[in-house]
């Protein structure tokens, strides 16, 4: 044990993972670590290098070429850094969505990133949010909650979340998940632990409260 809390939020793209482990960071006083981030950051390394993304070989190649950062502003909000510059805008676009889902199916890929994100659990109480948190990234977590919705409340959630930071998309192109559930690398399912939350029916609102009583009554905070 090393002092400091982790909670480990999984579950498909559009659940509200970010947001929700975001808002429940900031009640709790805890650093939230998004995880898809990461992954978006080496996604968009290699588009800019031109690589195909679902080459594994090349992608291996390239990590040790690459510098990813974490750091948080005033407000706790993480940013992504590659390479020294801010890219947190630009790992948002929907062509890095792709490059991201094709990279983060690695083996490779997983294992380089892994350590970086355990040691943000050692040295700080966290709120980390992906598909494999629970199962193989923080298998030991305090508390691990499955956030799940349905397909369509899924993808009319990521379709407004675009549209907010004035990024082009339509709702079949985020209307995507068979990929991420049925690949062999970090293939997304709930641990036997997690307790399992559905999204579908309830507000931004509702969900955090009811995240935030899950805390209180499993973790006392």
């Amino acid at each position: 044990m090393n002092g400091f809390n982790s909670i480990a939020i999984d579950g498909p793209a559009g659940a509200g993972k970010s947001s929700l482990a975001r808002r429940l960071s900031k009640e709790l006083g805890y650093i939230y670590v998004d995880t898809g981030a990461i992954y978006r950051s080496v996604g968009l390394a290699a588009h800019r290098r031109g690589l195909d993304t679902k080459n594994e070989i090349a992608v291996s190649a390239m990590l040790p070429e690459i510098s990813i950062e974490m750091r948080y502003n005033d407000e706790g909000e993480q940013r992504m850094f590659l390479d020294g510059e801010d890219v947190s805008a630009e790992i948002r676009m929907p062509e890095i969505s792709i490059c991201a889902s094709n990279v983060s199916a690695m083996p490779a890929v997983r294992a380089y990133l892994l350590e970086m994100q355990r040691r943000m659990a050692r040295t700080h109480n966290v709120i980390m949010d992906g598909r494999d948190i629970g199962t193989v990234v923080l298998p030991d977590a305090e508390l691990k909650i499955f956030l799940t919705a349905s397909a369509a409340a899924r993808a009319q959630r990521r379709l407004l979340e675009l549209q907010g930071k004035s990024v082009k998309a339509d709702y079949d192109e985020v209307l995507r998940d068979k990929q991420d559930t049925s690949r062999a690398a970090a293939p997304l399912k709930a641990a036997e632990d997690a307790v399992r939350v559905d999204t579908s029916d309830i507000d931004f609102e509702q969900s955090a409260a009811l995240l935030r009583s899950i805390v209180r009554e499993r973790l006392g905070v």
